[in-house]
Parts: structure tokens; C-alpha cells; sequence
């Protein structure tokens, strides 16, 4: 059975996602009969197996999910969520900007920004629970998970606070997986869809 993964492609990174997708399908053995599609209708959702928000502005991601009467099926969406950056604002209960509404599946509090602005982005290596060497991560304006509620499984933290986490099939990961070529936080979502 192939595995459907679809990149909201309203804002961000979107062919990066898509192509990141598409090499850890391949390094799993199952890109025959599976997809990896841009995502700009909200009808086109309830048939993936995974939905990838990828980074860009939270706000403005926000009111396209609204403008394009996303919020429901997203908020709805019985597969799993890969959300990055930006993505992971959206997936808090908290955040700390009110102009954003976020979709709340995760119960944690983000600050935006949280390491200051464009100028201020880097790159290090991440210990990840599981995985047996460090992961090169890339943050951009990137934001911080300050605090998390029950079930809510921290899988990276740095001095500054948690950067990535997962609840069930979702993950909420404040650097940018898909600018680097480790797959293996993409095999490890998909490998959490249980197609």
C-alpha cells in the first residue's frame, strides 16, 4: 500500500519538504505506489496519511489556513502532522503572540523568535532521543517549546528550551529537517503513520 504525505503549500519551504519526503520514502523501499503533493485545498486533506506544515511567518499562515477554510480539516485530520518552525507555533494550545489562532493539537506554550531574528539563525548538532549519532539542525527564526502538557514526548532540547517534541503521530519540530539531508526525522514520522 502506498503512503500519501501532502506539504500545506500556502507559505515556506514546500518543494524542500516534498523532496525531503520523497528521499526517505526511498530509503525506506516505498516510493512505488506512494505520493508526496503539495497541499493548496482543504478537500485534498482528509485522504493523506500525513500532513507537513512547513516553516514561514505563523501569522500569515494562520489567516491562509483560514482564508482557505483549512482550519477544520486540519483540526480534524486523522493521520499524522509533521510541523516545522512556524508549523510548530501553529500546533501549540499557547503561543506568545495573540494575533496568531493557533490549531492547539499539541498542549504546549511556544515563544516565537525565541533565539532573536534572521541574523541571529544557526546550526548545530542535536542529540535525539533515539537516534544513535547527533542531527545537524538548522534554525532559522526559530521558536522554543517553553513548557508541555501530559503525553507530550520531549525529543530535542537545547539550553534555551525544548525544540522538538511528538504527541501520537504528530511532531512539532522547531529547526528545519528539510534543508538538511538526514532523513531520519522524516523515516521516523513516516515510520509513525503506520501504513
Amino acid at each position: 500500500m502506498g503512503i500519501r504525505i501532502g506539504v500545506l503549500a500556502l507559505q515556506g519551504a514546500v518543494s524542500e519538504h516534498i523532496d525531503a519526503f520523497k528521499l526517505a520514502l526511498q530509503v525506506l523501499d516505498r516510493p512505488r505506489h506512494s505520493s508526496v503533493i503539495p497541499v493548496r485545498h482543504a478537500d485534498e486533506i482528509p485522504d493523506l496519511h500525513g500532513l507537513a506544515i512547513p516553516g514561514g511567518e505563523s501569522t500569515t499562515i494562520s489567516r491562509l489556513i483560514d482564508k482557505n477554510q483549512m482550519r477544520r480539516p486540519i483540526e480534524e485530520f486523522e493521520g499524522g502532522i509533521f510541523a516545522t518552525c512556524a508549523g510548530m507555533v501553529l500546533m501549540a494550545t499557547e503561543v506568545d503572540d495573540s494575533r496568531i489562532r493557533t490549531l492547539g493539537l499539541i498542549e504546549m506554550n511556544v515563544e516565537r523568535n525565541a533565539f532573536g531574528r534572521q541574523r541571529e539563525s544557526f546550526e548545530t548538532d542535536l542529540v535525539i532521543n533515539g537516534f544513535d549519532t547527533p542531527y545537524h539542525a538548522i534554525f532559522i527564526r526559530a521558536p522554543v517549546v517553553t513548557s508541555c502538557g501530559p503525553g507530550v514526548e520531549i525529543i530535542s532540547k537545547i539550553e534555551k528550551g525544548i525544540v522538538a517534541v511528538r504527541k501520537d503521530r504528530h511532531y512539532a519540530i522547531a529547526f528545519h529537517p528539510e534543508l538538511s539531508t538526514d532523513p531520519r526525522i522524516h523515516i521516523r514520522f513516516i515510520q509513525g503513520l503506520g501504513v
